[in-house]
């Protein structure tokens, strides 16, 4: 039991189901690229696809590489400032090789894995994309679909497994729907 876990309404998805959702996108990428002549580079979004990316790293087969960026669209709190801001940026003069899948945690709006993808493409990357393990469609902002997604999830304030708020929770090992009464004053 974590001290956390008083914090959480119900569990979204369990520690079995994230587990299954990890093993079959990783299938999917050893698949897709399998016939590859290009380094597959996962390139996490710093911090909340640390978990997901560690994981899901184990179990892909095919040789890869890991790098970070750490991107910003939110402001504070619970709220996005629709502004896209690289604050760690992906420093590498071999992206012509690289098949890139950006790994994040969730995807809300789309803004900003639209931004990364467009940014990494013009940057010179062979192929570039992305991989989330929670997505809320119902929240896009703009035309962007995900090319792996592990579950699709209502419009509820989520956390557990990476995810965050106010840089608590990320350690529990399921995602859990945050009490409102815990980010509302």
């Amino acid at each position: 039991m974590h001290t956390l876990d008083r914090d959480i309404q119900r569990i979204l998805v369990s520690e079995e189901q994230i587990a299954e959702a990890v093993r079959s996108l990783a299938a999917q990428i050893d698949r897709d690229y399998s016939e590859s002549e290009n380094n597959l580079l996962l390139l996490g979004i710093l911090k909340g696809s640390v978990v997901f990316m560690g994981d899901l790293m184990k179990q892909i087969t095919l040789p890869l590489e890991i790098d970070f960026m750490k991107v910003s669209s939110y402001g504070s709190g619970t709220s996005s400032s629709g502004r896209i801001n690289i604050l760690l940026d992906l420093h590498r003069t071999d992206l012509s090789q690289k098949d890139i899948i950006i790994v994040e945690d969730i995807i809300d709006s789309g803004k900003t894995l639209s931004y990364l993808v467009e940014y990494l493409t013009l940057g010179g990357a062979h192929s570039v994309r992305t991989c989330t393990l929670l997505d809320k469609p119902s929240r896009r902002k703009v035309d962007f679909t995900p090319d792996y997604v592990g579950y699709e999830v209502p419009d509820e304030f989520v956390v557990g497994y990476g995810l965050d708020y106010d840089e608590k929770y990320r350690a529990l090992p399921y995602i859990g729907i945050l009490k409102p009464e815990v980010y509302t004053i």
